[in-house]
């Protein structure tokens, strides 16, 4: 891992695979970090011969935090992913984005059209007003927070909320899962970057009120079962972007667990290699 400077701010990154191969990049959701992508979908890209960029958004992991400093936007984070483009030298990149990094690839796509190769859009929103809410567990679920920031409560309590974003197809392995929570926490826990982060995803709906303006080669993969982001937001990017495809999924939720990453890297595979014959609606 190294880290980087990228749209002024210093963002930590990873490159794995064959530095020769076609780049992908891939952006992460709300409070994540570069750690939690399964490590069976990175080998799996690696497998297929791709060079594979993975980073900490701005305010999580080893990436900087922002503070106090001028709120940002989720536009300013599509530009910290151009920005580290730059500063690893990529012209273009297939890049997937999950969730929060769904959003985050919708703006790349928007305004800087040229650095795309494909984009994949995976359980994300274009956070129209139109769409249907989280189930309100979920919503409860969003707005607890953990009774202390002693790393065991913040590790049963992110069990907790894990519960309702899982998969019914494919449950999380709560040993695991606890052994991440905990690593990710050693690794960085900054609640305060997360709702920074959060308040950038929610004013996102004006900068991405003109998605039938994208002409990247898209794909979009949504689980039946999301409750955080109900089906019905995967379906609308699909419908407002000309030529996009939509996989649903059945049985996933807001969660990548058992055969999901490598379900979903096949899918990113087929996508990027029918994306140089894509040919855009006028």
């Amino acid at each position: 891992m190294v880290a980087l400077k990228s749209n002024g701010i210093t963002l930590e990154v990873e490159r794995r695979g064959d530095p020769l191969g076609p780049p992908v990049l891939l952006i992460r959701g709300l409070g994540s970090q570069l750690i939690h992508w399964p490590e069976q979908m990175i080998a799996a890209l690696m497998a297929a011969g791709f060079h594979v960029v993975t980073f900490d958004n701005r305010d999580s992991g080893l990436s900087q935090k922002c503070g106090d400093r001028t709120p940002y936007s989720l536009r300013d984070m599509a530009d910290d992913a151009v920005g580290l483009m730059d500063a690893l030298g990529i012209a273009r990149a297939h890049v997937l984005g999950l969730s929060m990094g769904g959003m985050i690839l919708q703006l790349i796509a928007l305004h800087h059209p040229d650095r795309l190769f494909s984009a994949t859009i995976v359980m994300s929103s274009s956070q129209s007003p139109r769409l249907p809410q989280a189930d309100p567990e979920i919503q409860e679920m969003m707005r607890a927070t953990a009774p202390s920031p002693q790393r065991a409560d913040v590790i049963a309590h992110e069990l907790w909320t894990g519960r309702g974003f899982q998969s019914p197809r494919w449950p999380f392995n709560y040993t695991k899962r606890a052994a991440l929570i905990g690593r990710a926490f050693d690794r960085c826990y900054c609640p305060q970057g997360t709702a920074r982060q959060y308040a950038a995803v929610t004013g996102a709906s004006e900068h991405l009120a003109d998605i039938e303006a994208i002409r990247t080669p898209t794909l979009v993969i949504h689980g039946t079962e999301d409750r955080l982001l109900p089906p019905a937001h995967g379906r609308n990017i699909a419908a407002r972007i000309p030529g996009a495809e939509l996989i649903e999924i059945d049985g996933m939720g807001h969660d990548l667990e058992g055969d999901l990453p490598l379900l979903i890297s096949r899918h990113f595979e087929t996508h990027i290699k029918q994306s140089a014959a894509w040919i855009p609606r006028p």
